[in-house]
């Protein structure tokens, strides 16, 4: 499967940070175009769906504050406003617009791109359908429930929020650590019986589980397919 290419519009009036961040982007592979001000900003938003908006406040014409303001009310493309680094009535008037994020300058393209993919890994967050089937297993997250092989079992709400996150990253390792967060509990007596319990209502066969197994002296780990 091919990895999504993100577009980016960086908008801003100094011609040297527009080429910077569009050089530095550029070798992250990213899709980069620029515009000087709002204008032109707003003729290329006409013809391309941008993933992340990059706007500086102070540009001659309309402020990025203003542009923030109007881009709100159709579009919910994220922006991350370039502020004076010591302008916090700036900062505080972007978030208050909508603005998803906000930069001092000066920066460092680095500081950019973490927030860049910060933003990036809310927006892929997968949206989970209210049923789904893992192995011969239906998770009702809505209803609370598991069905398979004909039977209905109930899942409370802590098990709820340990199935929503594996499934969320299917493939990926939990430690207890990890799922000790998730649920804020401490006994890791607790956690192998939580799922226990989970892999009695998902497997055919609990004691060969096939999707939701344990990686020794990892954690566990929870297969879709």
């Amino acid at each position: 499967m091919n990895k999504k290419i993100f577009h980016i519009l960086v908008v801003d009036d100094d011609d040297r940070i527009r080429e910077l961040v569009k050089e530095y982007l550029e070798e992250k592979n990213f899709l980069v175009t620029t515009a000087r001000d709002a204008i032109t900003a707003k003729k290329k938003l006409e013809i391309i769906k941008f993933d992340i908006l990059i706007l500086d406040i102070m540009m001659p014409g309309q402020s990025g504050l203003s542009l923030t303001k109007d881009l709100k009310k159709v579009d919910s493309t994220p922006i991350i406003l370039l502020t004076a680094k010591d302008e916090a009535n700036d900062r505080i008037e972007g978030l208050e617009l909508g603005a998803d994020d906000y930069l001092g300058k000066p920066f460092k393209p680095k500081e950019l791109l973490l927030r860049i993919n910060n933003i990036l890994s809310k927006i892929q967050k997968p949206i989970l359908l209210d049923e789904i089937a893992v192995g011969d297993a239906l998770i009702n997250l809505k209803k609370l429930n598991i069905k398979l092989n004909g039977k209905v079992k109930k899942i409370n709400p802590q098990e709820k929020k340990v199935i929503e996150k594996m499934l969320e990253s299917p493939g990926k390792i939990f430690s207890r650590d990890d799922i000790k967060k998730i649920i804020e509990i401490s006994k890791e007596r607790t956690i192998d019986v939580m799922i226990t319990r989970l892999r009695k209502k998902i497997e055919s066969k609990p004691k060969n589980p096939k999707y939701l197994q344990t990686i020794r002296g990892s954690g566990y780990v929870l297969w879709i397919k």
